[in-house]
């Protein structure tokens, strides 16, 4: 029989890593304050599901429901409205980037015509392509073979020039970095490389309002901090941003965190496997489901913190994120729906299966997930492409057997 997860554990670093150390809750708050000047901005909901945490014998399960940030079905225009404004700050010199400041009509009358361009799968673009249409830029976006067709609408539908190109996600991005070198273009990617540090950074320290959000939110809920975080990567922005912030805000109580994968795109899972100091990457064609994690190479910035300081690493079938997207999709009891996309889903999945699946027994104990724990995960998207979505919930696509 296929194995549907595989996990190993790793042991935290003593100190807090460099990098992390940009992801404190001070810069946090400054991130927020940038965030809360944006149209439509609103918390999103951090939603307890009590139901679910007693149906699976675990002490509290919370969700953050990133399908309702900036009306744009996800998370992803956290990173890049933010870094996009740190640089207009800097190219104005301005101290501190403020919204109503960087898009004065005084500030675009100095800073001219601008392009930003970046490679995506769909959420990332999505939310640059915003972040330059609300201020007033234009934004060209290239996507990778086999993107969804309705996620590349609802890039043009926001303002971008779209190209999906014959090549994988990484592939796409060396080829974003050479046409953005060619034609004067701002690079704004959520990857790293050397010489190119200063936005991937930014765009981290974006998505901190998310986890800066959760983690008041936890308290308000009479929540001191969970036991167990489940965060899913793609290039690793997203949970080395979230891990980061929590490292600092708790330090060395902070919560176990465990980093989910899809099996056909798991480079953090191989490079924690192999512990010889290398990155280990994944090449080809990434067939999973999960398109927003169909990335092959990690964020170096990203697994600086990652690898320093996360306790589980798992790669897994798609089936799990079809469960986790059926049961957040049918909730039980009084619990609150959550629509969750293939990218957003995984962790939740994980969760369940390693709590009600008795073949999964030795590696739920491996992490320590038991009666007692409470465990955090981000829905990262809703259903950003609703026909798969249906595939899965409404048909039953990628059974969990």
């Amino acid at each position: 029989m296929r194995e549907k997860v595989h996990l190993i554990t790793r042991e935290r670093a003593s100190s807090v890593s460099e990098k992390a150390k940009l992801l404190n809750i001070y810069e946090a708050k400054k991130v927020q304050e940038y965030h809360k000047g944006f149209p439509y901005y609103n918390e999103t909901p951090l939603v307890p599901l009590n139901d679910l945490a007693k149906e699976l014998g675990v002490a509290g399960i919370y969700v953050k429901d990133e399908s309702q940030r900036f009306g744009l079905n996800a998370f992803k225009a956290l990173g890049a409205s933010y870094a996009i404004g740190r640089y207009l700050a800097d190219r104005l010199g301005f101290k501190t980037v403020n919204y109503n400041e960087i898009s004065s009509p005084e500030a675009k009358r100095k800073l001219g015509d601008l392009t930003f361009a970046t490679t995506t799968d769909g959420n990332h673009g999505r939310g640059v392509a915003f972040t330059a249409t609300t201020l007033g830029f234009r934004s060209v976006v290239y996507m990778p073979q086999g993107s969804a067709e309705e996620r590349v609408d609802n890039i043009r539908k926001a303002g971008a020039d779209v190209t999906v190109l014959p090549m994988n996600y990484d592939n796409a991005v060396r080829y974003t970095a050479q046409m953005a070198k060619k034609n004067d273009w701002i690079i704004m990617q959520d990857t790293s490389w050397e010489g190119y540090e200063e936005i991937p950074t930014w765009i981290m320290q974006g998505y901190m309002t998310m986890a800066y959000e959760a983690y008041r939110q936890l308290k308000e809920s009479n929540v001191e901090r969970p036991t167990h975080i489940f965060l899913q990567p793609g290039v690793g922005s997203m949970p080395a941003a979230v891990l980061g912030f929590f490292v600092n805000a708790y330090e060395k109580e902070y919560p176990k965190t465990i980093i989910v994968e899809p099996e056909k795109a798991d480079c953090f899972f191989r490079t924690a496997k192999a512990n010889d100091g290398m990155i280990h990457a994944v090449t080809g064609v990434m067939d999973t489901i999960m398109a927003g994690l169909a990335c092959g190479e990690p964020n170096p910035i990203a697994w600086n913190i990652i690898g320093n300081h996360a306790d589980a690493f798992a790669s897994c079938t798609d089936s799990i994120t079809a469960k986790g997207m059926r049961i957040l999709g049918n909730p039980i009891g009084n619990d609150r729906r959550i629509i969750s996309g293939e990218s957003g889903a995984v962790g939740l999945g994980l969760t369940a299966a390693l709590l009600n699946d008795p073949e999964l027994a030795e590696l739920k104990d491996r992490i320590g997930l038991d009666k007692n724990s409470v465990v955090l995960c981000f829905s990262t998207e809703g259903d950003t492409y609703r026909a798969g979505y249906r595939s899965v919930v409404w048909d039953g696509a990628y059974p969990y057997e």
